[in-house]
């Protein structure tokens, strides 16, 4: 089983039913580092083979001292037979991302080619339509490439890692994007961890295009060079992004249905996006035909480009009669000044950033859910639409529903209708932990109005 440096390289193939879990003779090249072989523990052993696409250090009984970053692990049951392969990282928690498991089988440059091009295949629907010209095409484990984002922003593709695995193998993940994607240009982007690690050795930066200075920022890996942001479609709707700079890859893509759905509630309504980001539900919203959208967020970065895609939107009858603000600060903060002031909105988008990274931040993520929940709430119309997610994906769908349903409760408010939804098709849920996106819009009535009352004011509006 290899990851070979040139697709013409030949295939090994080995590391089957074997006297002793033995690939010494399995080198890729120097640089690459060796397949090594592995052993798990019991319970580690059967998630694998269940499917499960990580192997967490505490798991790993075995493997060679000598192991690195980038390394294929084969790994071994107790009777030295094959049962998985998988990128070795020693410098995660997760230390394998299982590639493959079951039967032995040759990992190189045609078995990332085959799992790319089957991920491109299940998204037809998104490649064939004219209006939406921004999705994901491989989405890590789900698409049985772990720690691997392929997003498509127009004529530009963006490959995001979230393991430093994949650095060795980059120059083969480009040009496989390259040859199936047809891009004008390929961006990079990584966690700050992962660029970290591509500043050291065996890493250097020269070899796999990351800038010893990245942080986070992106860079073109392959292609023209990017001199200015990109615009695409979403349902229609005009956005520019910033693929070197922005937020993830540049837009939160995940949204993008959310965000109709959000519209189709919002004509002749005044809506409050708060944690508005580049100010998707915004802009949506009055396309939809919003009277009025005020758009929150702390970062002025994030404020600019929320004017800046209003602004791209200009000529369209929802948005040319829809009032835009915005308001830059801290979101409890506005929220309390917005109470203060009586104002009051109609519909209510809440989408702030994940609260809950360790599984030990879980209840504090709830508790600032809950507040959340209450504080929009202090300015709600009488008759609301509260649309709330989370992307914390160590907090449970039951678990965020149930903190929201509190906070509904304990401000005096009634339930009358409710909708849940997650992420769109194109960011499938492939395994147990693959889910991290929960989102609900609440139709919610004051205690205190009755039908006939709410009915008055709204004919008063």
């Amino acid at each position: 089983l290899a990851f070979h440096h040139h697709a013409a390289a030949a295939r090994i193939s080995a590391c089957g039913r074997t006297r002793a879990p033995d690939c010494r003779g399995l080198v890729v090249n120097e640089r690459l580092g060796a397949t090594i072989a592995v052993t798990l523990t019991p319970d580690a052993l059967r998630r694998v083979r269940g499917g499960h696409p990580w192997v967490f250090d505490r798991s790993v009984v075995r493997a060679p001292a000598t192991a690195a970053t980038g390394d294929l692990a084969v790994v071994f049951d107790a009777r030295q037979r094959f049962a998985a392969i998988g990128l070795y990282d020693a410098t995660s928690p997760i230390r394998i991302r299982i590639l493959h498991h079951g039967k032995p089988t040759t990992v190189d440059t045609d078995f990332l080619r085959a799992r790319m091009a089957g991920a491109v295949e299940r998204r037809s629907e998104f490649t064939s339509d004219r209006r939406t010209t921004a999705y994901r095409l491989v989405h890590g484990e789900n698409d049985a490439l772990p720690g691997l984002v392929v997003d498509r922003y127009d004529t530009s593709v963006v490959i995001s890692l979230d393991t430093a695995a994949w650095l060795p193998h980059l120059d083969r993940v480009v040009a496989v994007a390259a040859d199936l994607l047809e891009p004008a240009r390929i961006v990079l982007r990584t966690s700050r961890t992962v660029a970290n690690a591509a500043t050291t050795p065996p890493f250097p930066s020269a070899a796999v295009g990351v800038p010893a200075d990245a942080g986070h920022a992106g860079r073109v890996v392959w292609g023209d060079p990017l001199d200015d942001e990109i615009v695409f479609l979403e349902h229609g709707v005009r956005f520019g992004v910033d693929l070197l700079d922005g937020q993830k890859t540049g837009h939160f893509l995940d949204q993008r249905d959310n965000r109709r759905l959000v519209a189709s509630h919002s004509r002749g309504r005044d809506v409050l996006d708060v944690f508005c980001c580049t100010g998707g539900f915004g802009v949506h919203a009055a396309v939809g035909g919003a009277r009025s959208v005020l758009s929150v967020d702390q970062s002025k970065s994030a404020i600019a480009a929320t004017i800046a895609n209003m602004e791209r939107n200009r000529g369209r009858r929802g948005v040319d009669s829809c009032e835009h603000d915005t308001a830059c600060g801290d979101a409890f903060e506005v929220l309390a000044r917005l109470r203060a002031s009586g104002r009051r909105f109609d519909v209510i988008v809440v989408d702030p950033p994940a609260f809950a990274r360790r599984q030990r931040e879980v209840d504090s993520a709830l508790a600032a859910y809950r507040r959340l929940t209450r504080a929009a709430l202090d300015v709600a119309a009488p008759d609301v639409q509260l649309f709330q997610a989370s992307c914390s994906s160590r907090v449970d769908r039951r678990s965020f529903l149930t903190a929201i349903d509190q906070a509904v409760h304990e401000s005096g408010w009634t339930m009358l209708d409710r909708t849940v939804t997650g992420a769109p098709a194109d960011h499938p849920v492939g395994f147990a932990d693959g889910s991290y996106l929960d989102a609900t819009i609440l139709r919610l009535r004051r205690n205190d109005q009755s039908p006939g009352r709410t009915a008055r004011r709204s004919r008063a509006r």
